[in-house]
């Protein structure tokens, strides 16, 4: 048996140290250092065989096989499908619908080969009853209760199944650790068993993960290195949408992004995200514009709202819901050196409605004319859609797909459109779409003037 020696790893970055010391040099972090037993072990592949090298050439390169899970959006945010032998991490806010969509996902997955769901943090009962709500078809699921992964990995030979549901990876277990579960040690121990597991048997492992009061990922880092996909489940249980976004692929795009509407018979899921979010009110109001986003794959029209109102404190405030905050800022004092416009003395609340996290920066536009809208109470016309990139020096810089997006926002009936010189149509889209192509930032100031007055 090869003799252990203790170390002690970072609980927030996975780096290994020979002793203790109370801050991580790597992540800066401080007491994350957790004591762990550790053995030497003679390197080998998946199949336990000695690797040699081999030229690339020689890898055959074959077009991967995906199965579908039966809902369109989670196989979009995948990039098609599962992929046998890959291993998706799933995490989320609890009562986000984690165990509700995996659910989903098993029923239908079953239904065109074997299925293996790890309940081990409820009982059969419990996810039998959820089954029975949601009106789910479970005749060839298989399920069980626990938390071994030894046990598991022999369940896992006997039944042969093509998908394994692991609900959660924080409370397995593995005698080869010493540490209790959840903890660094055997978190990844746990995970690395899995994962090696199912890439032997080529069969999807589906792993469930909890998240910190922060919003990250519970135990090591190391784990999302680990893993070939990792999504996160957006949404508060008090929220209607759901968002699926993928963080990590090694088989398909990043930053993919799904859309579901919680229901009584589950998440059911919104393939035009844009029509949900673009639920405006009848009355124009000052503030409101729509922007083109681009998340993963395809283009967002995603309604942005500012309210700019006289501070009546000693500092102004600046509130930021669904974007970054000093993006804002910045663009606040491009806006004052550039467009004339000074707010230094005005509270500046911005929201991207419906919930969603927008960290592109073809909004920059689309957030300053909501906040010149406000600020000099103009009512800009409802079919008027607005994108682009907001330089320090005031120039409107171009946004990769700008012909898409243009296409997007006219077929869902806007007319006019506001986007960088750069981005200008080479040729007509339609005639009844008019573009506005800018150049700077006190160019577009005065477009938004016009349409006002025209409104």
């Amino acid at each position: 048996m090869p003799k252990q020696r203790v170390l002690f790893m970072c609980a927030e970055c996975g780096t290994e140290y020979t002793k203790w010391q109370g801050q991580c040099s790597s992540c800066k972090s401080w007491n994350s250092l957790k004591e762990i037993k550790s053995a030497r072990v003679e390197s080998r592949g998946l199949q336990g065989e000695p690797q040699r090298a081999v030229k690339l050439s020689e890898v055959a390169v074959q077009k991967l096989p995906r199965l579908s899970s039966g809902q369109s959006e989670f196989d979009r945010v995948l990039g098609g499908g599962l992929v046998p032998g890959s291993v998706v991490l799933i995490s989320g806010n609890p009562g986000a619908g984690k165990s509700t969509l995996l659910t989903q996902v098993s029923s239908f997955v079953s239904g065109t080969g074997p299925v293996l769901y790890v309940a081990g943090e409820e009982s059969l009962a419990q996810v039998a009853i959820r089954a029975s709500r949601l009106g789910l078809p479970v005749e060839n699921l298989d399920i069980v209760s626990e938390t071994s992964c030894e046990r598991l990995i022999s369940i896992w030979q006997e039944l042969a199944p093509n998908v394994v549901i692991v609900d959660s990876i924080q409370v397995m277990f593995t005698e080869n650790s010493d540490s209790s579960p959840g903890g660094v040690n055997q978190v990844r121990e746990s995970a690395s068993m899995l994962i090696n597991q199912a890439k032997v048997s080529n069969t999807v492992l589906i792993l469930v993960g909890h998240v910190t009061k922060e919003g990250s990922l519970a135990g090591p880092r190391t784990l999302e290195h680990m893993i070939d996909a990792f999504i996160s489940l957006e949404g508060q249980s008090d929220s209607k949408f759901r968002l699926l976004r993928s963080i990590k692929n090694r088989f398909g795009p990043v930053n993919e992004l799904g859309v579901f509407a919680m229901t009584e018979k589950g998440l059911r899921e919104i393939k035009n995200p844009s029509s949900i979010f673009l639920s405006r009110s009848p009355e124009l109001k000052p503030g409101s514009v729509v922007m083109v986003v681009w998340e993963g794959t395809r283009p967002l029209l995603l309604e942005i709202q500012a309210l700019v109102d006289e501070s009546v404190l000693g500092q102004a405030r600046r509130v930021v819901v669904g974007l970054e905050q000093n993006r804002l800022a910045m663009l606040l004092a491009i806006l004052n050196r550039h467009g004339g416009l000074q707010v230094a003395d005005q509270d500046v609340f911005v929201n991207a409605v419906g919930g969603i996290r927008i960290s592109e920066t073809s909004s920059d536009l689309a957030l300053l004319a909501s906040v010149i809208s406000s600020f000099r109470n103009w009512i800009l016309p409802q079919d008027l859609v607005i994108f682009g990139e907001v330089g320090l020096s005031g120039e409107i810089r171009p946004v990769p797909n700008g012909q898409e997006r243009i296409r997007e926002a006219f077929k869902h009936g806007f007319k006019i459109a506001i986007i960088p010189h750069g981005n200008r149509p080479s040729k007509l889209i339609d005639k009844s779409i008019k573009t506005i192509p800018v150049k700077d930032l006190s160019e577009m100031i005065a477009n938004l003037e016009t349409l006002s007055s025209t409104n």
